[in-house]
């Protein structure tokens, strides 16, 4: 069970009682949260959309957030922009369940920390990068190739492999 004073925790049995139609907006303005097990986001802003609908409580988020990451290239760290829509329902009863299996809790609060994180992990780039043209390290003394160039001479390669190289000049 996650911390009941999280902020990404929202009571919203208030608009179950409410008729059809009826939603709120709750505003986002979190500077630092960490989401178990291993997501930290920096400044976390945005809108979160509550309706009430006959099938349930419709949870639509446009949320932005920073969460720092490592470049695939130069392997410098880097503060990664995540934009996160959500829409999820948080259906009333099983009839009318989604594929994402949520139901609406009998406290009628919603934790949001389960769903935040999937959305925001989705949105984490495979291979980030410092800058589109980053150059990497260099391959030879490892040193970072965006910072300035290398002074040593171009490795001929292993010399057991000459013999092999040769039959690429032919």
């Amino acid at each position: 069970m996650s911390d009941p004073h999280s902020p990404l925790r929202l009571n919203v049995g208030f608009v179950v009682a409410q008729s059809a139609g009826f939603s709120r907006d709750f505003p986002f303005d979190i500077p630092q949260i960490n989401i178990p097990p291993d997501l930290h986001l920096n400044n976390l802003v945005g809108e979160i959309k509550v309706t009430r609908t006959p099938q349930g409580i419709l949870l639509q988020a446009a949320l932005q957030a920073f969460t720092e990451l490592e470049c695939v290239r130069c392997l410098t760290n880097i503060q990664q922009a995540l934009n996160i829509n959500i829409t999820e329902l948080y259906a009333f009863s099983q009839r009318y369940v989604t594929d994402s299996g949520l139901l609406m809790p009998e406290t009628g609060v919603i934790d949001l920390n389960p769903v935040l994180r999937e959305y925001a992990v989705l949105e984490i780039p495979i291979s980030p990068l410092c800058k589109p043209d980053c150059k990497g390290l260099c391959p030879i003394c490892g040193n970072n190739l965006n910072e300035g160039t290398c002074s040593h001479e171009d490795d001929s390669g292993d010399p057991r492999l000459a013999s092999l190289k040769s039959l690429l000049d032919n």
